[in-house]
């Protein structure tokens, strides 16, 4: 494995760096701002014109798009190539919109690219990699543990050319902006099916007869306007059969080809969060004194300053081994890979903010400093796209297999889970 930076790669950090310290870091209070005066004006989700403004600034400089691996609709990146880049993104928790690479908007991009009809891709997937529109991703329920998928009970019932859809959705990631046109719907066309053949996807416009979004869902009492993560009710919604993605029955097959770039692109986005927190915390501990001696000089600091370091080089390197897994193996046979990384970057980000916290004394927890909100974001993501308990269930599993006969082996499953 060689995870030198290409040519191609190193110009696109070079740029990406130049951009935030132009334009990301120095705005980082400004957005917030904004939001907050939305909010006072009595419409917290509505889009911020700082957003808009610096997405054409990033076209223009040519940082639009860089996610899509295998595709000539993106910039041609590997995943071991777009790594470094969205480590940078991740830096800054809104900062990935700005250059059309935040969830959940590239993992429905990838998933109607691969799995969408040419019909589906003109009408959905052009307007979201032009960043004119939005979309959502509705999993997750809050009447049963939806950590095992095939509890959903969203219903997707055939009738002539149309499927009619009942269901009560949450955590739908993207579904407060207003610019939100299209969810992807996970549900049960078949529940009589083999466990696994019962769920099917199928592409939702927002404005749909029938569709009620019934409120925001706060994490850590960040509402996360104008994105938000939304209670959703579906009633005799009613979409084109042609709006089926793939197929009946194979929503778990889409499921795997969703979440495995998705929770890759999270752990990016986590090492470079938990590496902005470490450098924080340098700065401030060598600003701060107490006991007569700048707190970095305190050995429990340094003691931490240390771990820290260790912790996101080693989230750092597994995660690039799995993206060069993807790249060379394919999703499927990286799947240890992706459930190992999937537990080890949520919780080594939440440790090195919590400690960057400590360091900052009581300021860290207020919103004059990042850290506060970006724990918030990385403690969701001990859930989002599965918990760690089944990812560990999973990893458990497939060292299991190694020792087993392979009749038994080739029936251990990975399971897919979102929240």
């Amino acid at each position: 494995m060689n995870f030198d930076y290409t040519p191609k790669v190193q110009a696109l950090r070079e740029k990406l760096l130049a951009f935030f310290d132009e334009h990301i870091y120095p705005n980082e209070h400004a957005f917030y701002a904004e939001i907050a005066q939305n909010r006072q004006d009595g419409n917290a989700w509505q889009p911020t014109q700082l957003i808009e403004e610096l997405k054409q600034k990033a076209r223009n400089a040519g940082l639009w798009n860089l996610f899509l691996p295998d595709s000539v609709r993106g910039a041609g990146l590997s995943n071991l190539e777009y790594a470094p880049l969205c480590e940078i993104m991740g830096r800054v928790p809104w900062a990935p919109e700005v250059f059309n690479c935040n969830a959940p908007d590239t993992g429905n991009m990838e998933t109607i690219e691969r799995y969408g009809s040419e019909e589906n891709k003109r009408e959905w997937l052009e307007p979201l990699l032009q960043g004119h529109i939005r979309s959502a991703f509705l999993m997750t329920e809050p009447e049963v543990a939806s950590s095992d998928a095939t509890n959903i009970q969203t219903s997707i019932v055939r009738d002539g050319d149309y499927y009619v859809i009942n269901g009560h959705k949450w955590w739908s990631s993207g579904a407060g902006d207003p610019r939100c046109k299209i969810y992807i719907v996970m549900g049960k066309t078949d529940p009589d099916a083999p466990r696994h053949q019962q769920q099917s996807m199928i592409l939702v416009p927002a404005d749909a007869t029938g569709i009620t979004v019934r409120r925001p869902l706060s994490v850590f009492g960040y509402d996360d306007a104008p994105h938000g993560h939304m209670e959703i009710t579906l009633e005799n919604v009613r979409v084109p059969a042609a709006n089926m993605l793939l197929g009946e029955g194979r929503g778990f097959e889409i499921a795997q080809g969703r979440l495995g770039p998705g929770r890759i692109h999270h752990c990016m986005r986590l090492i470079g969060l938990a590496e902005r927190a470490l450098e924080l915390m340098c700065k401030r501990s060598l600003q701060r004194v107490a006991f007569g001696k700048p707190v970095a000089m305190q050995g429990v600091t340094q003691e931490r300053i240390a771990e820290a370091r260790c912790m996101i080089e080693q989230a750092r390197l597994l995660t690039l081994k799995t993206a060069y897994m993807m790249d060379t193996v394919g999703n499927k046979s990286a799947r240890g890979e992706i459930a190992m990384i999937k537990v080890v970057a949520p919780n080594m980000a939440c440790q090195v903010i919590d400690w960057a916290i400590q360091a900052h004394g009581a300021g860290g927890i207020s919103d004059d400093f990042p850290l506060a909100y970006a724990y918030a974001s990385a403690r969701t993501l001990r859930f989002a796209d599965g918990p760690d308990e089944v990812h560990r269930n999973a990893i458990a599993k497939l060292e299991l297999a190694r020792y087993m006969e392979p009749g038994a082996a080739a029936r251990v499953e990975t399971p897919v889970t979102r929240v």
